[in-house]
């Protein structure tokens, strides 16, 4: 999942991102590390999967939070020449005057796999309660970019060079924890907020070499690379990230540990469900295509 898999969260409004993957989804555009077309992702075999996390609380902070639970659902599909993600979050806290309070998040897009544009759709409720939409599609270049938001407000944001979009994202923290690199820091637009791109700052750590201990055994041959990633709004004074996640990488771009860090409390993420979803049969010869795989 994208560095939504990486979500742009708070304890109380929590937009979802990619992870991933996402997500989830860096930095080898950014850093020179990597000389293909402009914001493309490097050249990793991303794997189009269906993952499914419990998430259970790890730790609790000095705010109102006394315990918290959740589910992520994460969906990677490839579309020939572009990258669908579908990413659904809920989290269920409990305050200490026993008050509870649900959080919901849906969040869509479509990413082309040169890195040339992003359609994005993001959708947050707290307790049943709709939040505005943010939606719009965004478009880069070499030189830059620009977002073009059609929800809540239509208006426009530059995007700065070297921008990457989430899979592009997450293809790029692997490729430098590949290339061996410690630390990585590029922008990344994911259409989780409304002021554009966010920076980040990941930070590669340990290595695991296979077998990987995992129950799910398309993934344990495949070594793995523990991550930390955070997330800061330029467009603020706040000097703090406005949300910071740990993840377990395989090459492959599948996560199956998160560690979701909302402020007021943090939550630790099992991949629980797993399946690798087929690659379409009908796409183009020159279609960059992910590696076949059987669904398990």
């Amino acid at each position: 999942m994208h560095a939504v898999m990486g979500p742009s969260l708070t304890a109380r409004r929590m937009r979802v991102r990619r992870a991933c993957h996402r997500g989830m989804l860096a930095g080898m555009v950014a850093m020179g590390l990597w000389h293909g077309p402009a914001h493309a992702a490097p050249p990793v075999a991303m794997a189009a999967h269906r993952a499914v996390y419990d998430l259970v609380l790890s730790a609790v902070g000095n705010g109102d939070v006394v315990t918290a639970e959740g589910r992520l659902t994460f969906v990677l599909s490839d579309m020939c020449t572009a990258w669908s993600t579908q990413q659904q979050l809920h989290v269920r806290s409990v305050g200490r005057e026993g008050d509870e309070h649900d959080s919901d998040s849906d969040y869509a897009v479509l990413e082309d796999k040169d890195g040339s544009s992003l359609v994005f759709r993001a959708d947050q409720s707290e307790n049943g309660q709709p939040s505005p939409r943010i939606a719009g599609e965004a478009h880069m270049r070499p030189t830059g970019g620009r977002v073009h938001y059609t929800a809540p407000g239509v208006h426009d944001v530059a995007l700065p060079a070297g921008t990457l979009f989430p899979v592009a994202h997450t293809a790029s923290v692997i490729a430098a924890g590949q290339a061996g690199q410690t630390e990585i820091a590029p922008p990344l637009f994911d259409g989780t907020v409304e002021t554009g791109a966010l920076n980040t700052y990941v930070l590669l750590l340990a290595r695991e070499r296979p077998p990987v201990a995992t129950p799910f055994t398309a993934l344990a041959p495949l070594g793995a690379q523990r991550v930390h990633v955070a997330y800061y709004n330029p467009t603020t004074r706040d000097m703090g990230p406005i949300f910071e996640q740990g993840m377990r990488y395989f090459p492959n771009g599948v996560a199956d540990r998160l560690d979701l860090d909302f402020g007021q409390f943090r939550l630790a993420g099992t991949l629980r469900e797993f399946r690798l979803l087929p690659v379409p049969d009908h796409c183009p010869s020159a279609a960059p295509l992910s590696p076949q795989h059987k669904p398990l």
